[in-house]
Order: C-alpha cells, then structure tokens, then sequence
C-alpha cells in the first residue's frame, strides 16, 4: 500500500490551498488576481464530476476499496489511477465533520473567465461577500439546476472555491464558472452599460419580484446574511426586489432565495 499523501500545510507559502490565494509575485502570472495553488475536492459527487470535467487538471487521487469500486462503476476508465488508502488516511486530511465517501482528489484551480465572456441572453448571480461555503456551494448547486451562465464573487470575502463549498455544490463547481472579481460594484457597473438588467434582493425591498418586468441579459445580486447589500451595490442595482411569501416568516436564507429567485426568473423567459 502506498504511503499516504500529506499535503502541504495551509499556511504554506502564505496561501491557503483551494482558496482565493495571495497573487504569486514570482514565476509566471496567474490567470486571474486571487487565483490558487491547488484545489482539494472529496465525496463522490464532486470527485466525479471534476474527474469528468476536461477542463481540471487532476493531479492526485486518494480512495478506499470501496471509493475506487464506486468511481469505476460511475466513470468506467479512470483519467489517473488511485492511490487505495484506508478511510483513516483521508479522515486525517480533513477536518473531523467532513464526509468523504473514501474518495479524495487533489487538482489544478479551475480558471475564472471575464465578464467580457458572458453571453447577451445569460442569466448571472452576483454574490455581495457571502462568506458560508455551505451557502456558496448550495447557490452553485441551483444555479447548475437552472442553467445560470455565472457566479461572481469577489476575490475577497467569499470562501475557498473547494473542500466544504464543492462538496455543498455536489458537482456544480464543474458546470457553473466562478468569476472572481476585485470589487463587485466595479463589475455591476460594467454589465449595467453592456445592458444587463441589475436587480438586488432585499425581503424588504421596495418592489415584489413578481412584479418587474424582467429582460435579459439579467444580473440578480444577492447580499450576505445579516448584513444584507452593501450600499453601493444596492445603488447600482436597477431594482431592489423583494420576494412574497405568504407565512410569517419573511425572511429567507439567502442560498433558499437565490433557489427561488432562479426558479421565477427561468419561468418568465
């Protein structure tokens, strides 16, 4: 059995694998500002859908007995061979909550795209500093289910694009790109005058979703928990819009929303 794979300390190098690291000040530059070193992926749906992706560049692959049976039924021939471990080996890479089915892959960052790439009928999220990866990897998952064409997020403020937030994504890292951005009003700025309709969620905002006459290309701009949109991105918004539900209790979390809001938004193409 092979020796088991120790990875690097998160602090290495003063980065933090996976996350939205330090830009390298050496060496050849990055694709974007923020990008990362590597990223570590566990569980089944996210390891397989990455193995799936031809866009990732796999570099290590850690599993159980079981986890390599699974990934051969799913996947047939296999993009790299895995190194068979004991669940125990995996369990000391992670921390002690994380539930990695016996399957652990080690890959390449995925790019982060320009806005300038986004097409003119595409409906995009816009995430204002939300900092939970469950929350980030839950909005990744709805926006794979109704086929938005992007997730911004800002470079700062939003969690590691890995680990917690792909296994909340279930595979959706894969599909929906990430754009990483310096400042969100910057970018909201620039899809208003490339005609992107700008509407930011608010459950007190002045005007019902339902109500807006909405046309694409469409930007809905949802804010973090609690502290909801920041000021300036609610000033450049088209539209701060609420969503109506009937119980008492009005205000939802924000990766619920983000579902429903999606949903009523593919409905009225």
């Amino acid at each position: 059995m092979p020796a088991p794979f120790r990875p690097k300390p998160a602090n290495s190098g003063g980065k933090r694998p996976g996350g939205w690291g330090r830009q390298r000040e050496d060496g050849p530059p990055p694709h974007r500002p923020g990008d990362i070193d590597e990223a570590v992926l566990y569980g089944v749906h996210p390891v397989v859908e990455a193995l799936r992706n031809p866009q990732r560049r796999h570099r290590r692959l850690l599993a159980t007995e079981n986890g390599a049976k699974r990934l051969r039924e799913e996947l047939g021939t296999l993009p790299l061979e895995p190194e068979l471990v004991r669940p125990s080996e995996i369990d000391r890479l992670l921390t002690p909550d994380a539930v990695h089915q016996g399957l652990y892959l080690v890959c390449d960052p995925l790019p982060s795209p320009d806005l300038g790439s986004l097409p003119d009928d595409a409906i995009v999220l816009a995430l204002d500093q939300i900092t939970d990866p469950h929350n980030v990897g839950a909005i990744l998952r709805s926006a794979a289910a109704f086929a938005a064409a992007a997730v911004i997020v800002t470079i700062r403020h939003s969690p590691a694009a890995t680990g917690v937030l792909a296994k909340s994504a279930s595979g959706a890292l894969e599909h929906v790109p990430l754009i990483a951005v310096r400042n969100l009003g910057d970018a909201l700025d620039e899809l208003g005058k490339r005609g992107f309709q700008r509407i930011g969620f608010d459950s007190e905002g002045a005007t019902e979703f339902d109500e807006i006459a909405l046309r694409r290309p469409l930007v809905m701009v949802m804010g973090a928990e609690g502290k909801g949109l920041r000021q300036r991105s609610r000033d450049l918004c088209d539209h701060i819009a609420r969503l109506e539900v009937p119980g008492t209790i009005t205000s939802l979390n924000v990766s619920n929303a983000t579902a429903i809001a999606l949903y009523a938004a593919s409905r009225r193409r």
